[in-house]
């Protein structure tokens, strides 16, 4: 009998930061009540989660400290200082069948994708965002959608498009060439797109089309439990739209305050970000609430009740665990149509307005608020069964080629 097979999942944070940290998360617990044998890896922060294998973790950096920190985040950049010895120790010690990496630039480092190749594991990388095509991550510029650098890689520092600043686009550039394609294309056995828009922009920036594989976020059981545990009294829907995510430019938050201006609907908005304190100045009326962080728990009641859940996202979105969870909810989803957003909202589970189109963005709002008898269960059922880890799992396990293992 074949010896136990061994997972290692690598990302910069181990704590619920954003929707990369939470699916690591997940997966984590998916993995371990399978069976396997699970270590995560990550960069030291004192808002990680406790964790076995702390001690192998990569020690912190950060770009807003002073000359010596910065010093030591840029040489992490590009794979020097301590990261190699610290992930060494990890493989060593763990000795790891599958290294199934997530977010890794900036924190961490590609120069591990490598180390682990070399040890023998097979590679995964899971894409969270746009990094390997565009070295600001997110293929906006000036507030609009661009793709600049899928052609020339200069347009980074050119553009000053990372924080307004030429030394750190600059330095962008230059890891975008260091980690070039040609690189990560031999040591990553397969790259995980949770979107087929994100494989297709992959594939159309010269990446190798066989080492794509398109799997979809799932809903953790943790969640689908919390879910069912709301009293149904408390799960019918209530006269009002929310949103929940990040108050940050891209996510067309303005767009949805905007629009919400104009309508006789109470519009209710979980979560914080840079643009919290001007938003709630400008935007704060009587139908317009802003609830600030909320946890899991309120995030559900808030939205399994609510009429509609609005997305109105400005960028590039990949595959939102937002839309994910509020379809499994039960809770309709208007989406823009934009980047992978509309790969998960499927007739009768809601509605998509043109990108960045206020006018439509109000009148779907306004159709969704007004719609009699939405099957609020069937929406549920769907959503449980494609999102479902069991679904994701028979699509991973492939991936990691576990169909040959005796575990």
């Amino acid at each position: 009998m074949k010896e136990q097979l061994r997972i290692l999942l690598v990302n910069k944070f181990y704590y619920p930061r954003g929707g990369d940290c939470i699916c690591v998360i997940n997966l984590e617990s998916l993995l371990r009540r399978l069976g396997y044998e699970v270590a995560v890896y990550a960069m030291s922060y004192p808002q990680n989660l406790p964790c076995k294998t702390s001690r192998y973790f990569a020690s912190e950096v950060s770009f807003s400290e002073g000359v010596m920190g910065k010093l030591k985040a840029t040489e992490r950049l590009f794979g020097t200082g301590d990261i190699v010895r610290s992930f060494q120790r990890m493989l060593d010690d763990f000795r790891p069948h599958v290294v199934h990496f997530h977010n890794i630039h900036s924190y961490l480092s590609p120069i591990i994708v490598k180390l682990a190749k070399e040890f023998g594991c097979r590679t995964v990388w899971t894409l969270h965002d746009y990094k390997l095509l565009c070295p600001s991550y997110r293929c906006l510029y000036q507030g609009e959608i661009c793709e600049a650098c899928f052609t020339d890689l200069t347009q980074v520092f050119r553009r000053k498009c990372v924080k307004g600043s030429l030394l750190a686009s600059a330095l962008a550039y230059g890891e975008a060439l260091w980690w070039n394609k040609s690189k990560l294309q031999r040591w990553v056995d397969t790259f995980v797109c949770p979107s087929s828009f994100m494989a297709q922009k992959m594939r159309a920036c010269g990446f190798d089309y066989s080492k794509l594989e398109v799997i979809c976020n799932f809903i953790e059981e943790d969640k689908l439990v919390a879910l069912q545990s709301i009293k149904s009294d408390e799960s019918d829907s209530a006269p009002y739209y929310c949103y929940v995510g990040r108050l940050s430019e891209e996510k067309g938050i303005r767009l949805l305050l905007e629009a919400a201006q104009s309508l006789p609907y109470q519009l209710y908005i979980a979560g914080d970000g840079p643009l919290a304190e001007e938003l709630r100045e400008k935007y704060s009326l009587e139908k317009i609430h802003f609830l600030g962080h909320l946890s899991s728990q309120e995030i559900v009641r808030l939205v399994s009740r609510a009429k509609a859940m609005v997305i109105p996202s400005v960028w590039y979105e990949n595959n939102p665990l937002s839309v994910i969870e509020s379809l499994c909810m039960g809770t309709p989803v208007i989406g823009s149509e934009v980047g992978g957003i509309p790969e998960l909202i499927r007739e009768g589970d809601g509605c998509l307005f043109s990108f960045g189109n206020k006018e439509e963005l109000a009148e779907a709002i306004t159709a969704m608020m007004t719609a009699p008898n939405i099957d609020r269960v069937a929406i549920s059922k769907r959503a449980q069964s494609r999102f479902s880890e069991g679904r994701y799992w028979e699509a991973l396990k492939k991936v990691y080629g576990i169909e040959d293992k005796i575990c």
